[in-house]
């Protein structure tokens, strides 16, 4: 097998894949960044445990739709109840998610004790870490196979899953741009205007949790929380209009996974090493690179700080 008939066989889908739940993510979090609610994806990746230890024991199995649905179910869950403590207790959205993903967090690790789960790492091989790199297209003979339809039924599931979820994201912020827009700048107006607020912001909430649950068994947790946050506040620092944030944010994103997947497979090499890294923590370092450059060097810091100069 020749050069490009072992990339597309053994690189291409990983890099499709990381490429596909970065920008997946990063779409939903331009508007968690704007609204403070950045780190949903952590408290995510936090709740959907007990979701996945509650779906193996209804079905006994660690297949990945049932742990997605379980997952999902769990992140649904949170969400509501993060919107009830906000507005029952009135407490700052930090606080209300604090509670409630450590509190699911430990519910699923005392059923994960307390039940014959406890021997059977589904919380770790399908949740949080993610294993990019042994997603590999075994029916891949070259780059023909991109249009075989037999090879193309081969290949890992991952990718259309999250192509699915992309596309639903991409749907969703197309036909709820205005009512995401004007009550993510100013609630007050949207209200005036009809918008329901409360139910626009628990809509992008679980359209960011579907992303990040379609995310963990593919990349795990580590991409999920760093695109969430990293090229929302990358693009944020390049512009103040919200088209052109969304476009950068969705370039920082894949450049971060591609790049990032290559650095992890190749960048040892470089250094004299004859060891790879994770590709997962890789994309994601890259993406932490992109941000602090942007603070640095990106337009909106050199403005910011030269008005702070002539004051």
């Amino acid at each position: 097998m020749d050069l490009g008939a072992d990339f597309v066989q053994l690189s291409l889908p990983p890099i499709v894949i990381g490429t596909l739940a970065a920008i997946a993510c990063a779409l939903p979090g331009n508007f968690l960044l704007l609204r403070r609610q950045a780190l949903i994806g952590d408290a995510i990746s936090h709740v959907a445990l007990p979701g996945i230890v509650v779906a193996f024991l209804v079905t006994g199995t660690v297949a990945a739709w049932p742990m997605m649905i379980g997952a999902a179910g769990a992140a649904v869950v949170a969400v509501a109840l993060i919107e009830a403590i906000k507005r029952l207790g009135r407490v700052e959205p930090g606080a209300a998610m604090g509670v409630v993903f450590t509190t699911l967090f430990a519910a699923g690790v005392l059923l994960l004790e307390q039940s014959d789960t406890s021997g059977v790492h589904i919380d770790v091989e399908h949740a949080l870490y993610g294993n990019l790199e042994s997603l590999i297209w075994f029916d891949a003979t070259g780059w023909s196979s991109l249009l075989d339809p037999a090879a193309l039924a081969g290949l890992p599931p991952q990718l259309s899953r999250l192509a699915i979820v992309l596309a639903v994201i991409v749907v969703f912020i197309a036909a709820s741009w205005k009512e995401l827009a004007i009550s993510t700048f100013d609630p007050g107006f949207a209200q005036a205007l009809g918008i329901r607020t409360g139910a626009v912001g628990f809509a992008l909430v679980v359209a960011a949790a579907i992303a990040a649950v379609a995310a963990f068994d593919a990349v795990g947790s580590i991409i999920v929380i760093a695109m969430f946050v990293c090229p929302p506040a990358t693009a944020r620092l390049m512009t103040d209009r919200l088209g052109r944030q969304i476009a950068w944010s969705v370039l920082f994103a894949t450049t971060a996974a591609v790049a990032g997947y290559v650095f992890a497979g190749y960048g040892p090499l470089w250094f004299g090493s004859p060891y790879a890294v994770s590709a997962a923590g890789m994309i994601a370092t890259v993406s932490g690179i992109q941000l602090g450059l942007a603070c640095l060097f990106a337009p909106r810091r050199r403005r910011t700080g030269q008005a702070t100069a002539s004051h």
